[in-house]
């Protein structure tokens, strides 16, 4: 069974990540992610990434690089985290709010289960001071 690929991004900024608050549907309604979405019938991971930023938050992004791993969503998805750089202030569009969380706050919101085995990695990034630049 092949899978549709969903890309999350892992929007690095000032040593936080960007979570996004889900509105819906409502079992996930109130409950934090890597803001992203389906990738589409000819478009790559990287371009599905920069789509969803620019429609999610109104931010220009780019790619700089991808977290270790996938996680199943279901039976029909696989997700991916890119990480990403932005020099625009991103603003919830499709979510009701946005928060930037440093490492020591990744555990204050309650995240989608897809997002968090990626929360680890991301933990280590942001103690490391890892800064992404494209």
């Amino acid at each position: 069974m092949t899978r549709t690929l969903v890309v999350g991004a892992a929007l690095l900024r000032d040593g936080t990540v960007l979570a996004a608050r889900r509105t819906s549907p409502p079992a996930a309604a109130g409950r934090w992610e890597l803001p992203g979405g389906k990738v589409e019938p000819g478009e790559s991971p990287e371009a599905a990434v920069v789509r969803e930023l620019r429609e999610e938050l109104g931010v220009e992004a780019r790619v700089v690089g991808w977290l270790a791993g996938e996680q199943p969503i279901g039976d029909s998805l696989l997700l991916r985290v890119a990480v990403c750089a932005t020099d625009d202030e991103p603003r919830p569009l499709e979510h009701d709010r946005v928060r930037a969380l440093g490492a020591d706050e990744l555990g204050d919101v309650d995240w989608l289960e897809p997002d968090r085995p990626f929360l680890p990695e991301l933990r280590r990034r942001l103690l490391a001071g890892e800064a992404p630049e494209a």
